[in-house]
């Protein structure tokens, strides 16, 4: 696994394990989860965790680019409040009708949107990774407003981290399209 976790300067957690049937740590994101623009779906891949505290109540998971050209990165997805009982997410997840669990509260992401979106990084700004992290949460559900950024979330993860995982893949914005 890459550490490319922006939280744990901020917040260290103990491990637990992220994995995908659709992403391999430390490698090329496939087509199908990037941006329309450059031949993707926006689909978010399928990721699964194992490997947290007995006491998690939640989780929440993040897809952050630490590599836009933006200063302080750019926030792709942003899902909070995910139950306990549930240890995966399909592909497509994401979507704005996508098999969310009950209960779960997706925030807008940088672009304002309640969804995934996947890469599209601009041409000259070299290889961006795209980070995917999932967070064991000590409480149910996190009292954020619905309408707030990924920033909220950060913040209030940063007190209620039990256990975080990541998995990084990578996009080269210089590759043809």
């Amino acid at each position: 696994m890459i550490n490319d976790d922006p939280y744990a300067a901020v917040t260290p957690a103990p491990p637990l394990r992220v994995f995908s049937n659709d992403l391999v740590d430390g490698t090329e994101m496939p087509l199908p989860y990037r941006d329309p623009d450059i031949g993707g779906t926006n689909a978010s891949p399928h990721l699964a965790w194992a490997d947290f505290p007995a006491e998690t109540k939640s989780f929440a998971i993040t897809c952050y680019d630490p590599d836009a050209p933006t200063g302080v990165g750019f926030m792709h997805w942003a899902v909070a409040n995910i139950p306990a009982s549930v240890t995966s997410l399909p592909a497509g997840a994401g979507a704005p009708d996508g098999p969310m669990p009950p209960g779960s509260l997706t925030l807008p992401n940088d672009l304002r949107m309640r969804q995934y979106i996947g890469p599209n990084p601009p041409t000259g700004s070299g290889r961006h990774r795209y980070v995917f992290i999932v967070h064991a949460v000590d409480v149910p559900a996190l009292e954020i407003d619905p309408e707030l950024t990924p920033v909220v979330l950060g913040f209030n993860l940063h007190f209620h981290t039990l256990a975080r995982g990541n998995m990084t893949v990578w996009v080269d914005a210089e590759a043809p399209r």
